[in-house]
């Protein structure tokens, strides 16, 4: 067992052992917090369950309820709510951050990461440090721990994707993210960008050919119902990082600062334990409900990025500091 598991597993239980006694009252600070996630993804689940856990540590005193599923609104809606004080805490893709701080994206430069001992390395490190400090600078509240969404993949309504070539053209949905459209033309395929909500019906009505996600969200979002064939890329990582309008987190006791952080962080790590158990079993499973899979050659994708200029592009956009930091773990990049 990891160090981060077993400090997530005794933390839970010595909390559920000291809250047990304390009775429960009306809620003092009652919250919202919404993300992206249908309710039973792994990310879903350990956010209603840190919720639960901050409940019973304040006794009732604290009250933030989760939402899933885009029930406040679109990735983009909720990142505006967020920042107007109209929802107080949200769970957000780093991509769709990045229209706020272009910097935040910096974990979505294409084919930086080869695997997750580079991920986590990275984002409970220096690099994950440095986009904390840049998001608090600029007016953002963010935890300590980033959440797991997956190394993304593309699927196809029915071509089957083998090299580069296969590519060119193809008209793919991507995040609201410059640095996905950016990938993606460069990459030679066709980008546009839609909200991960009104994806399945733009799938089945064939307003793209492609999408690109990790499988648990293809799963999850069913979009094998209407894409057939996957591509295994591994293009990009894609972590979620949690917010607090900071308005509302400086209004807050110290000790509730620190109940809230303290639960949502172990719960980041619980996440992570659970979306490696389910994405493991993914792809099996996604074979069964029809889809096809190919393995292309990632080393022709990377090489393209780097002759067209992305990783140049980049580089310049998030700065010598950032950049530096990123090929500490990814290694060089262009």
């Amino acid at each position: 067992m990891s160090v981060d598991r077993r400090l997530v597993i005794t933390g839970g239980l010595a909390a559920a052992a000291g809250l047990a006694a304390r009775p429960a009252r009306a809620a003092e600070f009652s919250f919202k917090m919404g993300v992206d996630w249908p309710a039973d993804h792994p990310g879903s689940v350990e956010g209603k369950a840190g919720c639960d856990q901050i409940r019973s540590e304040t006794g009732g005193k604290v009250d933030i309820q989760f939402f899933p599923n885009n029930q406040l609104g679109s990735d983009t809606d909720m990142l505006s709510q967020l920042r107007s004080g109209a929802i107080e805490f949200l769970l957000l893709g780093t991509g769709i951050l990045s229209t706020f701080l272009s910097v935040a994206a910096i974990n979505n430069v294409g084919f930086a990461f080869a695997d997750y001992g580079q991920v986590w390395k990275a984002m409970d490190g220096e690099l994950g440090a440095y986009v904390r400090e840049q998001l608090t600078k600029s007016g953002l509240v963010v935890m300590d721990r980033i959440w797991d969404n997956g190394f993304r993949q593309m699927s196809t309504s029915g071509k089957l994707i083998n090299s580069i070539t296969d590519v060119q053209g193809l008209k793919i949905r991507v995040p609201m993210s410059s640095i996905y459209t950016s990938m993606w033309t460069a990459l030679g395929a066709a980008p546009a960008g839609l909200n991960v909500n009104e994806l399945y019906s733009a799938l089945q009505t064939k307003v793209f050919d492609a999408q690109e996600n990790p499988l648990p969200n293809i799963q999850f979002f069913k979009f094998y119902e209407v894409q057939k064939t996957c591509a295994l890329t591994n293009h990009m990582w894609e972590g979620f990082w949690l917010l607090a309008n900071r308005r509302v987190w400086a209004g807050l006791p110290g000790e509730v600062q620190k109940t809230i952080s303290g639960a949502m962080n172990a719960a980041a790590l619980r996440q992570r334990v659970s979306m490696a158990e389910f994405s493991n079993t993914m792809g099996a499973q996604l074979k069964q409900e029809g889809m096809t899979f190919t393995s292309p050659d990632k080393a022709q994708f990377r090489e393209k990025l780097a002759k067209s200029g992305f990783y140049g592009q980049w580089r310049k956009q998030f700065g010598e500091d950032a950049w530096t930091r990123l090929e500490a773990f990814s290694g060089p990049l262009a």
